[in-house]
C-alpha cells in the first residue's frame, strides 16, 4: 500500500517545550496535568533520501532506513551519522530497518515480486548479503521484526486468502513462509500499510502483533508463542480506501496501542485504540490532530510514567495517559519514530530528517 507525502498541520517553533495544562500549541491538543520539558533536535542525517523506519539500539546507537536503498546509522548519539546505499539497491525503498547492535542489521525492502528482499550486514554496513528475495510475483512484504539476534517475523500483504508471514530461528539465514492453512484466513485485498516499519512488533516471551487491513476493516494478528500459533481480532480503527490501522506498539505482554492514518482519513475516524490484555479486547482513544492521522508510533522505555510517541506527516505528539490526551512536539513531517529510553529516541521522515527526542 503505498505512502506519498503530506501537508504540514500545526506548528510548535521550540526546541525545548515545558508542556502544562494550560499551555498547548494546537487546541485541539490537550496536554497532560503535569509539566513535562520534552527536547527535540534536528540531526544531520548524510543524506536527503525519504527516511521511513528506525532503530533504536540505545542512547548511542541506532540506524535508519528509507528511499533509493538508503541507511544511515550514528554510533554517537546522533552527533554524527554516516549514509550509505546497498550495492545493487539504488531503486528500492527499505522501509523497514531492525538493529541488533552498531555493526548487525536488517533492512526490509517492499515491492512486488522480487523487489521485497530481506539484506543484512554484520560488519555496520560495509558489506550487505541478501537474505530473501520474495519469490511469489504476487507477494509483497510489509514489515519485519525480531524477538532476539535469531529469531524474527515478517509480514506481507494477503497472497489470495492465504496470509503472508515468514518467520527465521537462524538470524535470517533461512526465512520460512508460514503455512497458509495454519493462520486464519485472509479477507479479499487485506494488507498491511508499510509506512514506517512498525505494522508488527514483538515482545519478550513470544509475543508478537501485526495490524492488517481492507477498506472494510481493520484486524489485529497475534501470537503468544513466537508463531507457532495465531489469533485473530477486530481492531475498532475506522478504515477506508487508502487509511486504517498503521502501527502496532506494546511496552509489555499485555498493554498496547494500536494508531491510524493515511490519505483517506475522514473527520470523526477513531484512529487511536488501547489493549490491556494483550490484544483480547481494544478500547477506543483520541487521536492526535495530525491531518492524515499517525503513521508511526512508540512506547518509550522506561518512561517515569507510561508514555506513548506517535508520528505522522502532519508533526509529532506523545501522550502519557495512553490517548486520552496529547501534546504536540512539532509539526515536522515525520514516517517513523523510534525509542532506546526516555533520553534517547529519534523520529524519521522526509529530505532525510532525524529528530532526536529526550526527556521522558
Amino acid at each position: 500500500m503505498p505512502h506519498l507525502r503530506a501537508p504540514r498541520a500545526c506548528r510548535t517553533p521550540t526546541t525545548l517545550v515545558a508542556f502544562a495544562m494550560a499551555a498547548t500549541a494546537c487546541s485541539s491538543l490537550a496536554s497532560t496535568p503535569a509539566p513535562v520539558a520534552v527536547a527535540h533536535a534536528a540531526q544531520a542525517s548524510g543524506t536527503t533520501a525519504l527516511l521511513i523506519a528506525v532503530s533504536a539500539v540505545n542512547d548511542s546507537v541506532a540506524w535508519a532506513s528509507g528511499a533509493r536503498g538508503t541507511w544511515v546509522r550514528t554510533i554517537d548519539g546522533g552527533v554524527t551519522w554516516t549514509a550509505g546505499r546497498v550495492p545493487g539497491a539504488d531503486s528500492l525503498q527499505f522501509r523497514d530497518v531492525h538493529a541488533l547492535d552498531a555493526r548487525t542489521a536488517w533492512l526490509l525492502s517492499i515491492g512486488n515480486g522480487s523487489e521485497s528482499r530481506i539484506y543484512r550486514t554484520i560488519d555496520g554496513g560495509a558489506n550487505w548479503t541478501r537474505q530473501f528475495t520474495n519469490p511469489d510475483a504476487q507477494g509483497f512484504y510489509d514489515c519485519m521484526a525480531f524477538w532476539d539476534e535469531r529469531r524474527g517475523v515478517v509480514i506481507g500483504d494477503a497472497i489470495g486468502d492465504g496470509m503472508a508471514v515468514l518467520l527465521t530461528v537462524d538470524g535470517g539465514e533461512r526465512w520460512v513462509r508460514v503455512t497458509p492453512s495454519s493462520l486464519p484466513r485472509a479477507a479479499a485485498g487485506e494488507g498491511s500499510f508499510a509506512a514506517s516499519g512498525t505494522c508488527v512488533t514483538t515482545a519478550a516471551g513470544g509475543g508478537a502483533w501485526i495490524v492488517m487491513n481492507t477498506p472494510a476493516r481493520s484486524r489485529l494478528l497475534r501470537t503468544a508463542d513466537y508463531g507457532r500459533t495465531w489469533a485473530l481480532e477486530t481492531l475498532p480503527i475506522t478504515t477506508h480506501e487508502g487509511s486504517g490501522a498503521q502501527s502496532v506498539t506494546f511496552r509489555d505482554a499485555r498493554h498496547g496501542m494500536v494508531l491510524g492514518g493515511g490519505y483517506g482519513v475522514r473527520p470523526g475516524d477513531t484512529l487511536v485504540a488501547i489493549t490491556d490484555d494483550g490484544g483480547d479486547t481494544w478500547t477506543p482513544r483520541a487521536a492526535p490532530a495530525f491531518k492524515v492521522g499517525s503513521w508511526g508510533g512508540s512506547f518509550v522505555p522506561s518512561a517515569r510514567t507510561p508514555t506513548v510517541v506517535a508520528v505522522g506527516p502532519s508533526g509529532s505528539a506523545w501522550s502519557r495517559d495512553l490517548g486520552v490526551t496529547w501534546v504536540p512536539i512539532d509539526s515536522a513531517n515525520y514516517w517513523a519514530v523510534g525509542f532506546a529510553s526516555g533520553r534517547a529516541g529519534w523520529a524519521v521522515g522526509t529530505q532525510g530528517r532525524v529528530t532526536r527526542l529526550s526527556g521522558w
